[in-house]
């Protein structure tokens, strides 16, 4: 029997909603002993508790910025005012006095947070307090909050402190960040990065992954490359994991969360989690994708899970200018939820199908209650039966909302096309799925060809990736010309002095497989098929819709193709340490060396490496080791060869879309060709990193700074 179980989001939205009920539990504690739910690590949902009239209890709710994201990427106002928040507030802004109400607040414990807590409460803003940290508050941070207390005389006004591991971001179902910012890789890699503030950043992540670990329920076997922040963040949470073990008679992986116990005869129910570092590869970090969630976080920025995008005013008169909508893409989004990884081209075919779909249930409606359309359906009207308009207003809420998530997706169609097209996107993901065939000289004319879309940064990333790909040698005066060639298209090529430098660290880690279909022929004139279909009936189905009569114009010229399916670098890594038996022997031969911690067992701890073990040290060419006998050096062969059905893979320095999508593809793949047969559980993997990073933020923001730094 498969056993199910829940993603990363539902165990965070569980967690969450349990801290707007007030931490209340499940109403019947005896039932998880009933409830399979249970047995198989499931978080019970709670349910909301009701005052004396049995309405929810109304709460206002206050977080800081990180408990702002965690909160707004999975859960709506209308999710929070299920729960009874009528008010959510930003802890450092402006507050009014609601003295009758109570207050969740949901916050990072820092001297700062609780300072204003504590004059909050000093001036009686709200009836009692629910304190609830977003990670494990340092005792001596406590010890002053205490005093602090006492001092004001304001105990009365506390009604729960909680420690709720929750200081991480989940943008889909299993795809993670800590919020660290977006200089994390710069931090780690540059030499003007004081000691403090990497062993601040270490830290920090070695909390996060605390979090996400104790939401799962389990303790993971953790490994990772020696050397490098990969190793000290290792080190660090294999030495967090013991200590709360051996010093937590009731653990927090000893409750409902902990999953069931291994079955014998399949692979460890326990996760393994992949720590790495960045410079493994740098390649989807700057890569363009096809697939609909990369061109999303790409093209408009996704942030959060929301995008902001400019639509027409008056599709009919486009003189009336432009004005910008913000969409969020959620987990209740139907059409997000099952195309999100799904390449470009078949994104189109299921728009088309759906909106075809939808007409064909409104005509039903319409032809059955007399109506012209929706918008006309009355009550009132004598021709109506009964029965007809009982099943139609049963019908319509679901409708619309149907055709608002369809109209949102056309709008966001409409926009990704535009910047597809003006940047010809389609041309540079074609030449990257076969970069190491391109020539010195085809790539020389290619940096110089002005026809080649309208953003020079494009043209930057496509010549990295193919400088990081490479066999070929390049001169110093072939990297001139080439660099000569980047500055006339308008390019800044600050980054190529530090990626120069990272060159032959990533080409010795880089490990990519060969095409396992091939790849589709495309012609230049060719056309998405289902947005041609799409275009060619907007008129009957949209006349007041969201894109309008230009929209066969704007997909003239955009090619129809199908990436080729390959695993990345970080999917071979993953695959040589959950599936040995199916990996490559070039995979294994880089993985054979990896660390191997196990939290559990009776091990000595080791020594915690230096702050400045952190640092990429490019000049040996490889990460050094903190030494032979060290820490995580003691698994035997059959350790380092043990299967896993679930992995948690942690890029630390920035983590992509692209990768994240292979990981899901490779999971979902070997899970159908039989890697998850014979009754064991489907194979999963969850991706996080220290923060989500598009391509533009971390070339411009990142490897440009490290750039200049080496100049």
């Amino acid at each position: 029997m498969v056993t199910q179980s829940q993603s990363l989001r539902d165990r965070q939205v569980a967690s969450l909603e349990k801290i707007l009920n007030l931490n209340h539990a499940s109403p019947e504690p005896s039932a998880a002993h009933h409830d399979p739910s249970a047995a198989n690590g499931l978080i019970p949902k709670a349910t909301p508790i009701l005052n004396s009239d049995g309405d929810p209890i109304w709460k206002v709710l206050v977080f800081d910025n990180l408990g702002r994201d965690v909160i707004s990427s999975v859960l709506r106002v209308n999710d929070l005012r299920g729960w009874g928040v009528t008010i959510h507030l930003n802890l450092n802004s402006a507050r009014h006095p609601i003295p009758d109400v109570p207050v969740l607040y949901l916050v990072e414990p820092t001297a700062a947070n609780l300072t204003v807590i504590n004059q909050d409460l000093s001036k009686n803003l709200y009836s009692e307090a629910y304190i609830n940290f977003l990670s494990s508050i340092p005792r001596p941070l406590m010890e002053d909050f205490a005093a602090q207390i006492a001092e004001a005389g304001t105990a009365d006004s506390i009604s729960q402190v909680y420690d709720q591991y929750l200081n991480f971001v989940v943008a889909e179902p299993d795809l993670f960040s800590l919020g660290l910012g977006k200089e994390t890789y710069w931090a780690l890699n540059s030499a003007n990065a004081k000691d403090e503030e990497i062993d601040t950043l270490v830290d920090r992540t070695v909390s996060g992954l605390f979090s996400v670990v104790v939401t799962m329920g389990v303790i993971p076997i953790i490994r990772c490359p020696r050397g490098g922040a990969a190793e000290m963040i290792a080190a660090k949470l294999d030495r967090k994991l013991r200590d709360h073990i051996l010093n937590s008679k009731d653990n927090l992986f000893s409750g409902q969360g902990q999953r069931a116990a291994q079955i014998p005869g399949t692979p460890t129910s326990r996760p393994v989690l992949v720590i790495v570092d960045r410079n493994v590869d740098l390649i989807p970090m700057l890569s363009h994708s096809w697939t609909y969630q990369s061109l999303v976080h790409d093209v408009l920025k996704m942030h959060l899970n929301r995008i902001t995008i400019e639509t027409p005013i008056d599709e009919e008169n486009p003189s009336k200018g432009r004005t910008k909508k913000a969409y969020d893409l959620t987990s209740k989004d139907f059409f997000w939820s099952r195309n999100a990884g799904v390449p470009f081209p078949q994104v189109a075919e299921d728009i088309d199908t759906e909106l075809t779909k939808y007409k064909d249930d409104a005509n039903e409606i319409t032809q059955k209650t007399g109506a012209s359309s929706l918008e006309d359906l009355q009550t009132d009207n004598p021709n109506t039966s009964a029965q007809h308009l009982k099943a139609a207003i049963t019908l319509l809420p679901e409708l619309r909302e149907r055709k608002a998530i369809l109209d949102m997706h056309m709008n966001i169609a409409t926009a990704l096309l535009k910047g597809i097209k003006d940047r010809q996107l389609d041309n540079f993901f074609q030449i990257e799925e076969n970069i190491t065939k391109q020539t010195r000289t085809q790539m020389l004319e290619l940096l110089n060809d002005n026809s080649k879309g309208n953003e020079p940064l494009d043209k930057l990333r496509l010549f990295i990736i193919w400088f990081l790909s490479t066999e070929q040698e390049v001169s110093r005066a072939d990297m001139e010309r080439f660099e000569e060639a980047l500055t006339k298209a308008g390019a800044d090529t600050t980054a190529l002095t530090y990626v120069k430098q990272v060159r032959e660290v990533t080409r010795m880690t880089m490990m990519t497989s060969a095409p396992t279909q091939p790849a589709p022929q495309s012609t230049g004139g060719e056309l998405f098929k289902g947005f041609s279909s799409i275009s060619n009936r907007l008129t009957d189905r949209f006349a007041s819709g969201a894109l309008g009569a230009n929209f066969e114009n704007l997909i003239s010229g955009v090619k129809n193709f199908l990436p080729v399916n390959k695993d990345i670098t970080i999917t071979k890594i993953v695959e040589s340490l959950m599936d040995p038996t199916s990996a490559s022997s070039s995979a294994i031969a880089k993985t054979e060396d990896y660390l191997y911690f196990d939290p559990r067992s009776a091990n000595a701890r080791g020594t915690m490496p230096a702050p400045s073990q952190a640092r990429q040290q490019h000049s040996s060419g490889i990460p050094s080791a903190l030494g032979s006998l060290g820490p995580g050096t003691g698994a035997s062969f059959g350790q380092r060869r043990q299967g896993f059905n679930e992995a948690i893979v942690f890029t630390v320095g920035g983590g992509s879309m692209d990768e994240y999508g292979n990981l899901q593809d490779w999971a979902k793949r070997t899970s159908a060709a039989g890697g998850a047969a014979a009754g064991a559980s489907r194979r999963r993997v969850v991706y996080g990193s220290t923060e989500i990073v598009n391509a533009e933020d971390f070339l411009v923001g990142e490897l440009a700074r490290l750039g200049r730094e080496d100049r």
